[in-house]
């Protein structure tokens, strides 16, 4: 709890990942609702399923096309006005199309904090899921892992337990490999029904969020 309090406050940008019905938006919700009251949220959903408990809040709704196929707003054209509201933090609730290379760009523009969550099955699966989005909306695959890379986000990553209990299992970071792509690299693991135990990548993790996160004071 600590260390996810702690990555608000310092404004890291943050991917929340798994399947269906894990968590994600819930978790989402109660994260925001940690940010500083006088930062504006800017939220861009196609559905309003966030609900953080925050003061300075701006929602930005896709809307379909009408019975003549006319007045679609659709989410890469919410996120693009997004950006002209002065968003504090942009949030993006689910990122499954084309709305990632704008979601990408904002992240890599002075917009600190942002964040979304994406469908994976595992949290080292999201490095080819946002590759896959991204080339499909036209960005070569080098861009799309160039353009991911520089967000310096960080991954939580969702699951479901057999007893219905949503919880995170997994917090890495991005790096890049020696063939230029991104992978996710946990940096804490917590194990059913066990203590978080530090991985590989939690020195990355610390250095982000100060030295006295464990003692909740960033």
């Amino acid at each position: 709890m600590r260390l996810l309090e702690a990555l608000v406050r310092a404004r890291v940008a943050l991917l929340l990942t798994g399947g269906t019905g894990t968590g994600k938006t819930t978790l989402l919700s109660a994260l925001l609702s940690l940010a500083g009251p006088a930062e504006r949220l800017v939220l861009v959903e196609d559905s309003a399923e966030l609900r953080p408990r925050h003061p300075h809040v701006v929602r930005l709704q896709a809307r379909p096309p009408n019975i003549e196929g006319t007045g679609e707003v659709d989410l890469p054209q919410l996120v693009r006005q997004a950006l002209r509201m002065r968003p504090d933090r942009l949030v993006v609730g689910e990122v499954r199309g084309a709305e990632v290379v704008s979601l990408l760009a904002a992240l890599n523009t002075g917009h600190e904090g942002g964040s979304g969550t994406v469908h994976a099955n595992a949290a080292d699966e999201l490095p080819a899921r946002i590759e896959a989005l991204a080339c499909a909306a036209g960005l070569s695959r080098e861009a799309a892992h160039s353009q991911l890379a520089a967000t310096r986000a960080v991954v939580v990553h969702m699951v479901r337990g057999g007893d219905g209990a949503r919880r995170p299992a997994q917090v890495c970071v991005l790096r890049r490999d020696g063939t230029g792509l991104v992978r996710a690299v946990p940096a804490v693991v917590v194990p059913a029904g066990g203590p978080p135990t530090e991985a590989e990548a939690f020195p990355d993790l610390a250095d982000r969020v100060g030295t006295d996160w464990r003692r909740g004071r960033p």
